[in-house]
């Protein structure tokens, strides 16, 4: 699916990247896509060439991951860079309202964008995340981010993704887990690289990328919101997506069967519940 490559300033001077398919005309609804801690823009290549039929689609990679440059210093690996790096992408890019597709970290972004931003953040998908993080899905993320970053053969990155995500995702077999591989790393002639900088494992260290964010999430009152959460889930727990529920009422949840952290939101289920929600919230 075409799309244009955008780079662009953050406000303290790092070149970033974000994919931009264009929607079926100019004033076409926007949908911002945000990844998790570890990945990148290309994890919403499908979903995009499914939404752009009707949205214009940004997928942008944090500071730290894909094309977007390294932090020379690592305490800004942290949420509230991230969120106002997107708000500097949507001010160049001259955006003013969106909805927001956020998974994992990204979900927690767009729950802060919302109150930094309430009249430019509209309706928002959470995927696999909440105000609250399951303290074994911190330790799991903790045990690898940033840990295997030496070259290794294109069977090894392989092997290590599957043994990283096996158990989120029971049913992968090879062709899944290489098709992981191609979106979470690079090729440097016959060895393969994960594509973000290992210091973002700062943020998972100082507890800066599991913030506490119920009286953020509370404030979501008049935002249309989607709760996706995998069944096998160890990052959002059953009983925190039944207190979103209560406290939020207006809040969408479904659950993925045979999904831990996180949904690719290419699952059946997944994908025409969020293409649902965005048509009964978007007018083109």
């Amino acid at each position: 699916m075409p799309y244009f490559d955008r780079y662009f300033l953050s406000d303290d001077g790092l070149r970033l990247y974000a994919r931009d398919y264009p929607g079926p005309a100019p004033d076409a609804p926007v949908v911002l896509c945000l990844p998790g801690l570890t990945r990148n823009s290309k994890d919403f290549a499908a979903l995009a060439g499914q939404l752009n039929t009707r949205y214009r689609v940004i997928c942008p990679d944090l500071r730290g991951r894909g094309h977007s440059a390294r932090d020379s210093d690592p305490a800004r690996y942290r949420p509230d860079r991230y969120c106002a790096d997107m708000l500097t992408l949507l001010g160049v890019l001259g955006i003013p309202r969106v909805s927001i597709v956020g998974t994992s970290l990204g979900g927690l972004m767009a729950v802060m964008m919302a109150a930094m931003a309430p009249i430019l953040v509209h309706a928002i998908v959470l995927n696999d995340v909440g105000p609250e993080l399951d303290p074994r899905g911190i330790a799991r993320i903790a045990g690898y981010v940033g840990k295997q970053h030496e070259p290794c053969s294109l069977e090894q990155a392989v092997e290590r993704i599957a043994a990283i995500n096996g158990e989120a995702f029971p049913d992968f077999g090879r062709e899944d887990w290489l098709a992981m591989v191609m979106n979470t790393c690079i090729m440097d002639v016959d060895q393969v690289l994960l594509d973000y900088d290992p210091e973002i494992s700062q943020g998972v260290a100082n507890g800066s990328a599991a913030p506490n964010l119920w009286p953020l999430f509370q404030m979501l009152g008049t935002h249309p919101v989607l709760a996706i959460r995998g069944a096998l889930s160890d990052i959002l727990a059953a009983a925190t997506l039944q207190a979103m529920t209560e406290r939020l009422p207006s809040l969408e949840a479904l659950e993925i069967p045979g999904r831990g952290h996180a949904p690719t939101l290419d699952e059946p289920a997944a994908r025409a519940a969020i293409v649902d929600f965005l048509a009964r919230h978007n007018n083109p």
